[in-house]
């Protein structure tokens, strides 16, 4: 099998760490990585925001910098999210307006290759003990996107729990959003920040020196507002926990 990473745009320009760590994961797991450079944004903002027309080039370039891959892991359920449940809408509309079927031949071409990585590791490689060593007590928050339109379920709580030395502590209001939402945080900011004032009380409020989840982006906001407050756990994403062994536990 080939297997890509798909690092997302986040991932890349904030986080790089977590694409190393996904790395670093699946190749002790035995799986050979590849890494196409052709790869740019999944078109999220943009669809998010209204732009669909613009955002079908991303989708038709999506597809190409992928296509000698049988399987795509990405850690990011914002983003799976995005290709699984939004390229086909994108190709219907397209469709529905008379500009044939292009789009929608493209999405099927690469909606069953991508996972999010709690996915891949559970239904793709049937790996639930991954061989990490995390000796810290962690809360999980179940990001919006990989909760309602992915439904990973209990994938990332079932790789936490087979963590030697890893804790794992109920986060109050876990099913909650953080409040960020991408575009929802700029548009609508004093609901954003109140939202995220609430999953961070939780957050302390578990006693958790770790507060976990798989996706960045939600994380950067959490995290940004446990910064300003001062005071409780640090964040970190699940691929990072995973990823750590007894001689770089961080």
């Amino acid at each position: 099998m080939r297997v890509a990473l798909f690092i997302t745009c986040v991932n890349d320009a904030l986080y790089p760490g977590t694409g190393r760590a996904v790395v670093t994961l699946l190749e002790r797991l035995g799986v050979e990585v590849g890494f196409p450079a052709a790869q740019t944004c999944c078109g999220q903002v943009q669809y998010n925001t209204g732009y669909r027309h613009q955002t079908e080039p991303l989708v038709r370039r999506f597809v190409d910098a992928f296509a000698e891959y049988d399987a795509v892991v990405t850690p990011s359920g914002s983003c799976a999210a995005m290709v699984r449940d939004n390229y086909p809408r994108i190709g219907q509309r397209a469709a529905s307006e008379g500009r044939g079927g292009e789009l929608t031949e493209l999405a099927g071409r690469i909606v069953p290759k991508v996972h999010e990585l709690s996915e891949f590791l559970l239904d793709v490689l049937h790996v639930e003990d991954v061989g990490a060593y995390f000796p810290h007590t962690v809360a999980y928050h179940p990001t919006c996107h990989s909760l309602r339109m992915l439904k990973v379920g209990d994938r990332p709580t079932r790789l936490l729990r087979a963590v030697k030395g890893l804790e794992l502590v109920n986060l109050p209001g876990a099913d909650e959003c953080c409040g960020f939402g991408g575009t929802f945080s700029v548009k609508n900011p004093d609901v954003s920040a109140a939202m995220g004032a609430d999953k961070v009380r939780n957050a302390v409020d578990s006693g958790a020196q770790v507060l976990c989840a798989a996706d960045n982006s939600c994380l950067m906001h959490i995290g940004g507002t446990l910064s300003r407050r001062g005071g409780g756990p640090r964040v970190l994403h699940l691929a990072e926990i995973l990823a750590s062994t007894e001689g770089n536990v961080s």
